[in-house]
């Protein structure tokens, strides 16, 4: 009988150190499957601050990126703005020295003819004092015709004055003569000397008879 109470005691004993084996097993695996638990927690947490730094670092790059490119935009602005200024300036530069050429270039004309009319004009007074049939005239004439045609190539032009309206301009009345009626007043109706200008600049006046 004790024998049979003590194996019954034994089992019982042996049953309760199963039974807490058996619990402690559990909460270790409790304990063990909530660290997991906790661990992935946290490894997730992890990598969503990973992630989100990531994001910002992006954010930031593309700021900068942006910044960049304005600026850039801006030199680039810059650049064509003073282009186009410099391009100005030269077409400007390059207007007013054609145009300072171009008067030059008829000042001299301008000076030359003024030199040469003196000549031109005892030209014409040998043609008027001389013989028309003679060779001297002739020979005269033909120098005459060559001074015309070198004032012509040059565009010096002789003013018309005989018949028109008298315009103090271009005409200066040495001599004023009665008008035979009303339409003829303020009417060259004589140049005793030839006027001669240049794209619309005068050289020299015509010297006119005027009837008033």
């Amino acid at each position: 009988m004790i024998f049979v109470n003590k194996e019954k005691e034994e089992f019982q004993k042996n049953t309760e150190n199963e039974n807490n084996e058996n619990q402690n097993n559990e909460q270790k695996a409790e304990e063990v499957a909530e660290e997991e638990l906790n661990n992935s927690k946290d490894d997730s947490k992890k990598e969503d601050v990973k992630l989100e730094l990531t994001r910002e670092e992006l954010v930031e790059e593309l700021r900068e990126k942006n910044e960049k490119i304005e600026e850039l935009d801006a030199e680039v602005d810059d650049l064509l703005s003073r282009l186009q200024r410099l391009q100005a300036d030269f077409v400007n530069y390059r207007k007013r020295s054609q145009r300072e050429k171009s008067e030059m270039t008829i000042q001299g004309k301008i000076e030359l003819a003024s030199s040469l009319l003196p000549v031109f004009d005892n030209f014409e007074r040998a043609l008027k004092a001389e013989d028309g049939d003679s060779e001297f005239y002739n020979g005269v004439k033909m120098i005459y015709q060559q001074f015309l045609k070198a004032f012509s190539d040059e565009g010096i032009e002789e003013i018309e004055a005989e018949g028109e309206e008298f315009n103090p301009e271009f005409h200066e009345a040495i001599m004023k003569v009665d008008a035979e009626g009303d339409l003829d007043k303020e009417i060259v109706i004589d140049v005793m000397q030839k006027g001669f200008m240049i794209e619309g600049r005068v050289i020299r006046p015509a010297m006119v008879r005027v009837a008033v």
